[in-house]
């Protein structure tokens, strides 16, 4: 999946409103895929872990693996699937223009966005919380430890309201000093422009592995704050929004049941679980609402894996991941003590 389309400018984004609000009211989003014959899902400029390029310029990550899954769904087939890489700023109006069918980047789930910007939110596809990275010989050890300093942020994000909070509540007087991309960001703080850079601790953690010397750098025990990332569809298309949470639990499910990519076929054949077989679509009718074929979820398994194999290679120890534990973590299975939780499929 090599990237197809950039947009990146709010102005654009503005004169194609109109067009984009007609075409959504005519038409279900669903049925403007199915009749495109691809996806077109938004992501951000690439960050280790949750969308990035390989060499030959293929997209893959977290949250591509979502963009995926619905493709799989829709169409049985992973690549069915337009990559927008859209800037933090334009990336809400971009999805509520029409221009994107779905939204999946580490976007923070908070009831602004969710309320007043014409999109929808669904589950969390990571739990995060927003931290600092400093340097070892800084001698800083806690983020209480900051006051005065210059921390680098990055604008138009639920990030810098969030240090401009943590510094106020405990009087730190921390200058916030703002960027658009985060890896001029993180080029400032490595060039010694600021004396530390805040963001969510999973970016941090996949950012500090890319730099020179990663060691030379570590992440303060603080969380500022609770950042669910969850992907996002349209406001008022709910076949639409039902295909993409049911994709995303899917996912959840299928680890949570023992499907994998690899057994995937032989559960489908032999399985006499009925919770497996329905999910599969060996019986029942759970694809009659959402409008897809029967096989919606096997596709998804077949193509992508489960959410436990998603994580393994892009967000744990797989060779693309950037080493984030998972066990004891908010993202483990409910059944593992964490909140990765899918409804029943029945």
């Amino acid at each position: 999946m090599k990237l197809k389309t950039s947009l990146a400018s709010v102005a654009t984004l503005a004169v194609m409103a109109m067009s984009g609000a007609t075409v959504a009211s005519a038409q279900g989003t669903l049925e403007i895929v199915k009749e495109r014959g691809h996806v077109r899902c938004q992501v951000g400029q690439p960050s280790p872990g949750y969308y990035n390029l390989d060499s030959e310029g293929n997209w893959y990550g977290l949250d591509v693996a979502v963009c995926q899954a619905v493709a799989a769904a829709i169409f049985g087939d992973a690549a069915a699937l337009e990559i927008q890489s859209v800037s933090s700023q334009a990336r809400f109006t971009a999805l509520a223009n029409g221009e994107s069918d779905l939204l999946s980047r580490t976007a923070t789930w908070t009831m602004t966005r969710d309320t007043q910007l014409g999109i929808d939110f669904l589950s969390p596809n990571f739990y995060d919380g927003q931290g600092f990275t400093v340097r070892v010989d800084s001698g800083i050890t806690s983020a209480m430890e900051l006051a005065g300093a210059k921390v680098c942020v990055t604008t138009g994000t639920t990030t810098e309201l969030n240090l401009t909070d943590f510094s106020r509540v405990n009087e730190l007087d921390i200058s916030n000093v703002t960027f658009e991309d985060y890896n001029v960001r993180d080029d400032t703080y490595l060039n010694g422009g600021c004396d530390a850079v805040t963001g969510d601790k999973s970016s941090m953690a996949g950012n500090i592995a890319s730099f020179p010397v990663p060691a030379d750098h570590m992440i303060l025990p603080e969380t500022l704050s609770k950042e669910p990332l969850a992907s996002a569809v349209r406001h008022g298309d709910s076949q639409w929004r039902d295909v993409v949470q049911w994709s995303i639990f899917a996912l959840i499910n299928a680890e949570e049941l023992g499907i994998t990519m690899a057994n995937v076929d032989d559960m489908r054949a032999n399985s006499t679980n009925p919770n497996v077989r329905r999910m599969l679509g060996v019986e029942g009718n759970l694809h009659d609402g959402l409008g897809l074929d029967a096989d919606w979820a096997y596709n998804i398994i077949k193509n992508v894996g489960n959410y436990g194999e998603i994580y393994e290679a892009y967000m744990g120890g797989g060779e693309q991941g950037i080493g984030i534990e998972r066990a004891g973590s908010l993202n483990a299975l409910w059944t593992d003590g964490g909140l990765m939780y899918s409804p029943p499929m029945r």
